[in-house]
C-alpha cells in the first residue's frame, strides 16, 4: 500500500557458500541485517533498485517489479550471462537470456541474496520515512495492508508514500465509513 518496490541483482562467486542464506520470508530480521553485510561484502556484483509509488501507479506493480529488476541489473557494473528471475514474469533486457523460477529464492543462492538485499533495503526505507508519518505504524508493517495501517488510512489519509492503485477491499471502506 505504500512505498516504492525494491528489487535487487546479485552475482555471487561460484564458490561462495553460506548456511543460513535462504528465502528472505523465512528469515529473521536479525539474520536478513548479517547477511546483507555479507553479500555486499562477498558478491562479486550487486546493486538494488526502485520504482517510485507513483510508477507503481502509472505502470502497474508488475511492470514496476519489471522495470526495478531492470534498473537493479543496470546498477551491477557487469553484464551476466544470465539473469535468473525470482517469479513467473520477466521482460527481456539487453538480449540476456533470463530463466524465470516460480519461489526461487529458496532454489538459489544468488536469487536469494537478490531478495535480501531487496528486502532490508526497503525494511530500512520504511522505518525511515516512518520517522515522519509516525501515525502509520509503517516501522512495523512496512507499508503492507495490516489492520492499523488500513485504519489510519482513513483517520489521515494517504500521502506521497501510498500507492493510489493499491485496492482495499469495499469491505474495509464499509468498516472505515461506519467507525
Amino acid at each position: 500500500m505504500a512505498g516504492p518496490v525494491f528489487a535487487a541483482a546479485v552475482i555471487l562467486p561460484q564458490d561462495f557458500k553460506n548456511d543460513i542464506l535462504n528465502d528472505s520470508k523465512k528469515l529473521s530480521e536479525k539474520q536478513r541485517t548479517q547477511l546483507r553485510s555479507i553479500i555486499e561484502k562477498e558478491a562479486l556484483y550487486w546493486g538494488v533498485a526502485t520504482c517510485s509509488p507513483q510508477e507503481i501507479d502509472k505502470i502497474n506493480i508488475l511492470n514496476a517489479s519489471i522495470l526495478g529488476m531492470h534498473r537493479a541489473l543496470d546498477k551491477l557494473g557487469c553484464s551476466p550471462d544470465l539473469i535468473l528471475v525470482d517469479g513467473n514474469k520477466f521482460k527481456d533486457y539487453k538480449k540476456i537470456p533470463h530463466q524465470c523460477i516460480i519461489k526461487g529464492d529458496g532454489k538459489y543462492m544468488s536469487i536469494a541474496a537478490a531478495s535480501i538485499l531487496a528486502k532490508t533495503y526497503r525494511d530500512e526505507y520504511m522505518a525511515q520515512i516512518a520517522q515522519d508519518f509516525p501515525y502509520y505504524d509503517w516501522h512495523k508493517n512496512k507499508g503492507y495492508p495490516t489492520k492499523f495501517h488500513k485504519e489510519a488510512i482513513a483517520k489521515h489519509g494517504t500521502n506521497k508514500h501510498h500507492r493510489m492503485t493499491f485496492n482495499m477491499s469495499i469491505q474495509t471502506k464499509i468498516d472505515f465509513e461506519g467507525k
